[in-house]
């Protein structure tokens, strides 16, 4: 029974204890590979960032004034749900900017938006948006990177021709994400960090807050390559952290999938690993519950296999044999059922 007990007590009173701290594991399994994890790989926006950009700046061109980029590209983002587009229809709805009526919207995976305003069609995203279709951006190269050196991420807003403005985005760091990243590296992790934004946004911000490695401008789709790539070329085990749809593959791709509780309902799924509140603290709290699970887990199966290893003899060939009556045997397999309870208990108050 002591065997039998040691690992489910364990973990029951392990998944206990991180429900209280704002960790919900999804399954047992997953409290062992969080200990055996040796990379950590990171989402940008709303993982490492609060997720909530502000716009910074409007670069407007000589047919067309700021107002009026901003009222363009809210009228077309206010039909998306991402971080980037919110903040956009956000700034738009401060300034009393009057919406546009959009047709045929569309999403363009990892690279932008599209839709038409009156018969127009305009473009909203990234570089590889504007060279897929043919749109000429060389003469706002060196305002980009200006933008870009500061940690701004750009979005171009064209129509089928040229580009007739850009925005751009600032988002802030989450409180306590520089000592987390810190705190990993001390406790012997490697971590990466993976976005689809411009490399030198995601520089930037990778510097500041002390990432190990980091691989920018990663279509949703190249994202589970890449935890592949790290999965065979090491050996090891992956975590990843994400909030976003487009996370939601290399999630379920990574060893563990760590969801922020603050993302979408699409990564809480894929993840094996939801951190409540969205702070990183609760992920470096995760990790120490892990790693305490299953020393309590090792202790267990010790206990119980000397225990029974030294009473189970004794008792068959043993002199004491004939002196041991069914009530003595029964307390005696009791206590090593209840040592092995209690132990487990421990982890309910135990300092991490």
């Amino acid at each position: 029974c002591a065997l039998g007990l040691a690992t489910p007590t364990a973990l029951t009173v392990g998944i206990g204890r991180g429900a209280k701290m704002g960790i919900l594991f999804r399954r047992g399994e997953a409290i062992e590979l969080m200990g055996k994890t040796k990379v950590i790989v990171f989402d940008k926006t709303g993982t490492l960032t609060k997720g909530k950009p502000d716009i910074t700046d409007i670069i407007e061109t000589s047919e067309i004034k700021s107002t009026e980029i901003l009222q363009i590209a809210s009228s077309i983002e206010n039909n998306s749900e991402h971080p980037l587009a919110k903040a956009i229809v956000k700034k738009a709805k401060e300034d009393n900017i009057q919406l546009l009526k959009t047709e045929n919207f569309k999403a363009i995976f990892g690279k932008g938006v599209e839709a038409f305003i009156e018969k127009k069609r305009i473009l909203i995203g990234r570089r590889i948006l504007l060279q897929e279709n043919n749109i000429p951006f060389n003469s706002f190269e060196k305002i980009v990177e200006n933008l870009e050196d500061q940690g701004k991420t750009v979005m171009f807003i064209a129509d089928e021709k040229k580009v007739i403005g850009i925005i751009a985005l600032a988002d802030t760091l989450k409180e306590g994400t520089t000592k987390a990243i810190k705190e990993l590296h001390n406790m012997g992790y490697n971590t990466v960090m993976l976005t689809g934004d411009n490399k030198k946004t995601a520089n930037a911000v990778g510097k500041k807050i002390g990432i190990d490695e980091i691989i920018a401008e990663v279509l949703p789709g190249e994202k589970v390559d890449v935890i592949k790539k790290i999965q065979k070329e090491g050996k090891i085990k992956v975590a990843m952290v994400g909030d976003g749809i487009n996370d939601a593959p290399a999630l379920t791709q990574a060893d563990v999938g760590i969801a922020i509780g603050t993302g979408t309902d699409i990564a809480i799924e894929a993840g094996e690993i939801t951190l409540v509140g969205g702070e990183l603290n609760t992920l470096i709290n995760s990790i120490k519950l892990s790693k305490a699970t299953f020393k309590t887990i090792r202790q267990n199966l010790f206990w119980a296999y000397i225990y029974n290893a030294i009473v189970i003899p004794v008792a068959v060939f043993g002199v004491l044999a004939t002196m041991i009556g069914p009530i003595i045997a029964s307390g005696a397999m009791a206590f090593s059922s209840i040592s092995v309870v209690f132990n487990s208990l421990r982890l309910k108050n135990i300092k991490l």
